[in-house]
């Protein structure tokens, strides 16, 4: 797996001013001794207990309590992650393991980082480490992993629930039933077929090709922007397209769906001149990352109709504020970041991160698909 070297000064710099330096950190990752672990998920309260396979939250703690209190680590798990008061901010000095989801973040600032003398391990429980800085996290010596496919089924089908949820105008038609209206007309005038509709997926990595999968029965025309082309064969089989320019592919879509992982190449890309290169009325899916996305741009092409409708699940900052200028955008259909953390996501994430902390304990490898960060390296996908 190709992956982008941070500098050895680089690493040197970082280990100088932070005192807990990159080579001492990989010398004790693998000891045997006691690990305070600490993970940050989103509190359910009273659905807790609804579902027993409901992992993903505080208090179900990916199911993994018993098994590491009963081999001596110490196990703290909140849903308080922001300000210098907040409960991680008390467990940053001294903790071994941060895990993490992308639903509810604990953003690892470079400033944390260097506060986190004993710190060895980051695990994202699901897809998406952008909530960590990852050059402070390379130089630091740290590893940082994620459980890679575990929840690309769900975010693929929930995209093509919001495809369709747009096309067909469903939010307003459902409105009308709970406020006890009739208007057919307000609805139908902005109902769409998909079929012969063309789709473009910016990013064609496991979720965007499932993505494509889907949509090939519904007849569209589909195409796909990625820094790597498929194999012939698959693009066959899928009956999409590439397109290596996306200026080009833009202006032809009818709905632009955004699966490229948020880095600093990516962060702001759709500003509004890359949204004024859309055809006016074109509906957006955006599952990724809410920072790829300038927000004032997106309200405004909303507001004027350029931007026939938007969906998604991602905010920046996670959670979104109420004020967030999205929440009261018209034609939007979005919602809390729920499309990757179904019940059938959460036991795949909470066994696969149970799997990496069992080889961590041992000193062994995870799955190189895993890694974010290794060895001072960067995942290509976080270049």
């Amino acid at each position: 797996m190709a992956m982008r070297r941070v500098t050895g000064a680089a690493i040197r710099a970082y280990a100088h001013s932070s005192s807990s330096g990159y080579f001492a950190r990989q010398f004790h990752a693998s000891s045997g001794e006691s690990k305070k672990i600490v993970g940050v998920f989103y509190k359910a309260n009273e659905y807790a207990s609804k579902n027993p396979n409901f992992l993903g939250c505080v208090e179900n703690a990916l199911g993994i309590r018993d098994w590491l209190e009963s081999q001596g680590h110490q196990y703290i798990v909140t849903d308080d992650k922001e300000g210098p008061d907040c409960e991680l901010e008390k467990h940053i000095p001294d903790l071994h393991v941060l895990i993490s989801t992308p639903f509810h973040p604990a953003y690892v600032t470079a400033e944390r980082i260097k506060k986190a003398k004993n710190l060895q391990l980051l695990l994202t429980a699901g897809i998406g480490s952008d909530h960590i800085d990852l050059q402070a996290a390379a130089a630091a010596g740290l590893t940082v992993a994620e459980v890679t496919g575990s929840n690309v089924v769900s975010v693929a089908e929930d995209e093509l629930m919001r495809i369709l949820i747009l096309m067909r105008n469903f939010v307003p038609g459902y409105n009308q039933v709970v406020n006890g209206e009739w208007n057919v007309a307000g609805i139908a005038y902005r109902a769409y077929d998909l079929e012969g509709k063309t789709i473009g997926t910016v990013g064609a990595g496991r979720i965007g090709r499932l993505l494509l999968q889907r949509l090939k029965p519904f007849g569209c025309n589909l195409l796909y922007h990625d820094r790597l082309q498929m194999e012939p064969e698959l693009e066959k089989e899928i009956g999409a397209k590439y397109v290596e320019n996306l200026n080009e592919m833009l202006p032809k879509c009818d709905v632009v769906v955004v699966n490229t992982p948020l880095t600093e190449k990516t962060r702001g890309m759709f500003n509004r001149e890359m949204i004024g290169k859309m055809k006016k009325g074109v509906m957006i899916v955006n599952n990724a990352r809410g920072a790829i996305m300038e927000r004032q741009a997106v309200v405004e092409a909303v507001e004027s109709g350029h931007i026939g409708g938007y969906s998604g699940d991602v905010w920046d900052p996670q959670p979104a504020p109420k004020d967030h200028p999205w929440r009261y955008m018209p034609n939007q259909a979005m919602t809390p970041h729920i499309s990757g953390t179904t019940i059938d996501a959460q036991l795949r994430y909470a066994a696969g991160t149970k799997d990496m902390l069992e080889k961590y304990f041992k000193g062994e490898d995870f799955p190189v698909q895993n890694y974010i960060v290794k060895d001072g390296e960067l995942a290509p996908q976080y270049r």
